[in-house]
């Protein structure tokens, strides 16, 4: 939760990112993030506090759990599709001119209602089985999750939408530098490109197995009375969703490997932004004469 809310304070505070449309698409990812690590800090506290077995079997828990889950899990992928197509066309010469904050901001609203719509259809076919727990039982809607959902709508189509589009703006953002582009434009389009392109390759590695698994869970269950092959399902479970989840902590913790810029944007951030105002606020009211420290270096200039 820490890496997504400095990802959201990056974006959103330093001028540079301003009107920047990617970076308003991560801002969207990292808010989806933290709604699914509520949803798994809420689901923790209510386990600790009333057990497994009652939590489980709760119909409304298991639909509003699954509504809010699925709704950031389509939220994260599509806002990843999205940000690498954004990312190929700002870098294309000619396709640049369609890139607005107007149509990014249109692009959310429609992927957030879309995805809602979805996830609330889809919590309406959950039931509780006594001895499994909160699991689809209509058959037309068992077919559709597995034959569509887990496999295609969260599984392979944003992998290869995402995969096909960071590549093309990738080759493009080499492309760039042939023209009178800049220097501030290049360095941030470059930058913006390699943190968006090795997102994507780890959003992959980390979801397809448990798309996979998912997948196979569906057609093969397993009832709590077979005691061996349903704890080795929850191991094998739990193992594929901790990997599929590490997606919604670990966008911060890419950025500042592969972008030194970053790791330089976050260090002014923390430091000579907030670090300042607090050491102001704290200890700034003491009646004292003294020189005043003058930056001399711009912010703009700084961030480049």
């Amino acid at each position: 939760m820490i890496g997504n809310i400095l990802n959201i304070l990056v974006f959103t505070q330093l001028k540079l990112f301003r009107d920047n449309r990617s970076a308003f698409y991560l801002v969207v990812e990292s808010l989806s993030d933290l709604l699914y690590h509520f949803i798994s800090i809420v689901a923790t506290i209510l386990t600790a506090l009333y057990g497994d077995d009652r939590i489980g079997k709760n119909l409304i828990w298991c639909r509003l759990r699954f509504l809010l889950t699925q709704t950031a899990t389509l939220m994260m992928c599509y806002i990843i599709c999205i940000v690498a197509c954004e990312q190929f066309m700002s870098t294309n010469y000619r396709l640049k001119e369609l890139c607005t904050i107007r149509l990014a901001r249109y692009l959310v609203s429609i992927f957030t209602c879309l995805s809602f719509i979805h996830s609330m259809i889809f919590c309406l076919f959950l039931e509780i089985q006594p001895n499994v727990g909160c699991i689809i039982l209509n058959s037309v809607w068992l077919r559709y999750a597995t034959y569509f959902f887990y496999p295609i709508l969260i599984g392979f189509l944003p992998i290869i939408i995402a995969s096909l589009f960071n590549i093309l703006a990738f080759r493009n953002v080499h492309h760039i530098v042939r023209r009178q582009i800049p220097i501030a434009r290049r360095r941030l389009d470059q930058q913006m490109t390699t943190m968006v392109l090795v997102r994507v390759i780890i959003y992959v590695c980390f979801l397809l197995p448990y798309v996979i698994y998912r997948i196979y869970a569906i057609n093969v269950p397993v009832t709590q009375n077979d005691l061996l092959n349903y704890s080795i399902r929850q191991l094998i479970q739990t193992l594929f969703q901790s990997l599929s989840a590490v997606n919604f902590t670990i966008s911060f913790y890419i950025f500042i490997l592969v972008s030194p810029r970053y790791r330089h944007q976050i260090k002014f951030l923390l430091i000579r932004k907030y670090w300042r105002k607090c050491k102001s606020y704290c200890c700034g009211n003491r009646n004292q004469i003294g020189p005043m420290a003058i930056d001399p270096i711009d912010e703009n200039i700084e961030l480049e």
